[in-house]
């Protein structure tokens, strides 16, 4: 909080004065301080991250005002300096909890809310988006398979496996890019009185797979809510098997990376990986 105070100082003087917290969360890209009761500042962890930041500055006012749900709103931008090494921003809070079960009043409502999102945001021109989403599964085979081989005790090896085999069958994307936001896992999603409010973690945006945003499918719903997602989405077989694999393959990288440092944040990985097993056996009954 020191280095956040001192940033404000040297950087934002007319912000300095406000007391400032820090938020505890699973996010793993910034670190995230509650500024005075309106703001919040947004640090990168590491310098490999920054770019994220530069890339939600530039875009989410364009993407903002054509969206259902709540976004961060950038408010001032702080520069590298003898404080600290990278560049960080402020940005508008927004009051709400993390996702989770027993906050959320109605899955299926949550579920279309969320496809309203992701309708919104495919629908914006995506002329000059930056690149956004991962390679081609075929691409991933292997370090997908070498992360869910590293966790035995965590993971189904021989389930998840299988579940991968069938998800490189899916077709791939051929076509035009449109908006994603690339990482719609529950730290991402925020709920105020039950309901769906708002995403964050802006920092993957760009033009992508339509089937990557359908990942939430398994790492936020359950099976009701996975279901009112497909319709609304009139997402086909090929798109829905090609977003199985991409859910899988992000949450059986996450699992290893972090079950020691963030491990809240793997079990979460470890729960989506669970969810899709079930839902290819239930395919396969």
């Amino acid at each position: 909080m020191d280095t956040v105070r001192r940033l404000l100082a040297a950087q934002q003087p007319a912000l300095a004065s406000l007391p400032v917290r820090p938020v505890r969360s699973l996010g793993t890209v910034n670190a995230v301080f509650r500024l005075g009761d309106d703001l919040c500042v947004r640090v990168p962890r590491v310098p490999d991250w920054a770019e994220s930041l530069d890339r939600e500055w530039r875009w989410l006012p364009l993407l903002g005002p054509h969206l259902p749900l709540a976004i961060p709103e950038p408010v001032a931008w702080g520069t590298p300096d003898d404080t600290f090494p990278l560049p960080w921003a402020v940005l508008r809070w927004i009051d709400g909890e993390t996702y989770a079960d027993d906050v959320v009043a109605d899955e299926a409502a949550a579920a279309r809310a969320l496809a309203g999102f992701v309708t919104a945001l495919r629908r914006i021109d995506p002329t000059g988006a930056p690149v956004a989403g991962r390679r081609p599964l075929r691409e991933l085979d292997a370090q997908t398979r070498a992360a869910i081989a590293s966790v035995p005790d965590l993971l189904d090896a021989r389930a998840a496996i299988a579940a991968w085999d069938r998800a490189l069958d899916a077709p791939p994307w051929t076509g035009a890019p449109v908006w994603i936001h690339g990482d719609l896992l529950r730290p991402n999603l925020l709920v105020r009185d039950g309901r769906l409010v708002a995403v964050i973690d802006f920092g993957g945006v760009g033009g992508g797979d339509p089937a990557t945003d359908l990942l939430a499918a398994w790492a936020v719903l359950g099976l009701r809510g996975r279901q009112v997602l497909r319709q609304a989405l009139e997402a086909d077989d090929g798109t829905w098997e090609r977003a199985r694999g991409i859910a899988l393959h992000q949450a059986a990288l996450i699992v290893p990376y972090y079950r020691d440092t963030n491990p809240a944040f793997a079990a979460l990985a470890v729960r989506t990986v669970e969810r899709v097993l079930a839902d290819v056996a239930r395919a396969r009954a």
